[in-house]
């Protein structure tokens, strides 16, 4: 029964109950404020100090030739108004001379300053403007550089890949070639170029499997690019600016003929992958590579790729190996994407990359230390393609991600510039304590062998500004896309490479001004 007086005693209750909750909700809203003041607090973050020897500024590549870009671009456009018919017999004359070249390099060894490297080099720039604005001859001249490059590479066998000038020149006949083929393969209809490019069918004796067309033998090296912005910035980040930014370890299971690919990735360490596994992860470009039959420990035992892919694939799959975001490639107690394939070779008595890469330029150096690395003479993805123990078998890129890797190297280059004139990559100081909370709780999935929202050995710092980092990329890309299809509507045709950056550089002004 409820009476007058249980009636009037119930509200004081109901009040003393409401002040203790309000007084538990404020003291637990403070102890979270207080937490959060706490995590805002920017420390333990490592920051990059430059050795002495990193303070001797290296020479870093540059083209120097905006000039002549623009006489090519000027050719094209002439040649789009009329005058292909003259420009037939000109450029059949001009396939003649650059076989002529081939045979004779096939022939004989010359040296990395021979002249009539130079003489090739303008050769094939020289074609590119006739076979792209009247495409004639498109697949000869891919194909055509797809030979010149594996007659270069026959010839360095012999160089010196230590040398900086024996790095530039290769650099500018397998870089600058491949370029100059890219720029025809975008300005053609849709479905006139083939994907896949085919180079020199190096025999091999290990495990092989049939996949995409190409016979892929164990202990084979893919070399891709991914879709990321960090992407672009892992295969521009160089003294020589490359295409690639992701290495990988092909191992055919011998008894089944099943390919793998071992592989290191950001977010799991080292993994091992199925073929579809790998594809589905977004990739731009990829090339395969193979070693020289007549390397003299394949000589030996030509059975020393596939023990190599072996060894990589045992230690995959029977133990965890993080990733290695410091690019340390003598440590092997964590392993960078190269490192998974220079380490399985080291062994058997095989150094990869022959000319070690170098990343020199001061602003790039503390971009690329903001985002965890700490080794600045590493293995860059994108030189191995020089290394002359090499061949190149075959290369798959298509026009629409052949447009997209172009667009990226674009705004990364304009972003890099940025870093040379001073400026910093940067993150959110209101997401520190989200960001480290995730990075705690990412800790306790790693101890279960689980992957966390922030991947083992990736900072909190470094998380906040790849997130910076990616939407800056894209932001620029997306403006830059808009500018690229003003100029396509303006001039009939895609804006090659050097417009691209100019466009790029443009676009990033705006969206600085446009953040301000």
């Amino acid at each position: 029964m409820i009476t007058g007086r249980s009636l009037q005693s119930a509200p004081g209750g109901q009040g003393k109950q409401s002040r203790k909750v309000l007084k538990r909700s404020a003291w637990l809203a403070s102890a979270l404020l207080v937490v959060y003041a706490v995590l805002l607090i920017p420390v333990g973050e490592e920051k990059y100090t430059p050795t002495k020897a990193e303070q001797l500024q290296r020479p870093v590549f540059a083209w120097n030739q905006d000039a002549y870009w623009k006489t090519l671009e000027t050719r094209y456009r002439t040649l789009k108004q009329g005058g292909c018919a003259t420009a037939v017999p000109r450029l059949n004359a001009k396939f003649q001379d650059v076989n002529k070249i081939l045979s004779r390099l096939q022939q004989t060894r010359l040296r990395p300053a021979a002249p009539v490297y130079r003489e090739l080099e303008s050769l094939v720039f020289e074609m590119g403007p006739m076979v792209s604005a009247c495409h004639m001859r498109v697949m000869d001249y891919i194909a055509l550089i797809a030979e010149m490059r594996s007659v270069i590479k026959q010839q360095s066998v012999e160089w010196d890949v230590h040398s900086a000038a024996v790095r530039t020149t290769l650099y500018r006949l397998l870089y600058g070639t491949r370029a100059a083929a890219e720029e025809v393969i975008l300005q053609s209809p849709p479905g006139v170029v083939s994907p896949l490019v085919l180079g020199k069918n190096e025999p091999s004796q290990t495990p092989f499997a049939d996949v995409r067309n190409v016979r892929v033998h164990s202990g084979d090296i893919l070399v891709s690019r991914g879709g990321a912005p960090t992407s672009a910035l892992i295969a521009r980040g160089n003294d020589y600016p490359g295409n690639f930014s992701h290495i990988a370890l092909v191992y055919i299971n011998p008894d089944t003929h099943t390919p793998f690919i071992v592989e290191a990735l950001i977010e799991e360490g080292v993994v091992v992958s199925t073929v579809e596994q790998y594809l589905k992860g977004k990739k731009l470009r990829v090339m395969l590579l193979r070693f020289r039959a007549d390397l003299p420990q394949l000589r030996k035992d030509p059975m020393i790729p596939h023990k190599a892919a072996l060894r990589a694939y045992t230690q995959a799959t029977t133990g965890h190996v993080p990733y290695d975001f410091e690019m340390n490639y003598e440590d092997h107690r964590k392993l960078f994407c190269s490192e998974v394939a220079s380490a399985a070779y080291e062994p058997f008595g095989i150094t990869l990359w022959a000319g070690i890469s170098h990343i020199s330029s001061p602003g790039l150096r503390r971009w690329l230390s903001a985002f965890g690395v700490r080794y600045f003479k590493t293995q860059e993805p994108s030189d191995l393609e020089y290394d002359p123990q090499l061949t190149v078998v075959a290369e798959w890129r298509s026009q629409e991600t052949l447009k997209q890797d172009h667009y990226d190297n674009a705004v990364t280059d304009a972003m890099l510039e940025g870093a040379e004139r001073g400026d910093e990559p940067g993150y959110r100081l209101y997401l520190l304590p989200l960001a480290r909370m995730a990075k705690a709780y990412s800790a306790i999935l790693n101890s279960m062998g689980k992957v966390g929202p922030i991947p083992e050995g990736m900072s909190s710092y470094v998380a906040l500004r790849s997130i910076w980092y990616a939407k800056k990329h894209d932001r620029i890309a997306t403006e830059l896309a808009r500018k690229a299809a003003a100029f396509k509507r303006k001039n009939g045709y895609v804006p090659p490479y050097w417009e691209l950056l100019r466009l790029a550089r443009s676009a990033e002004q705006e969206v600085e001004s446009g953040s301000e």
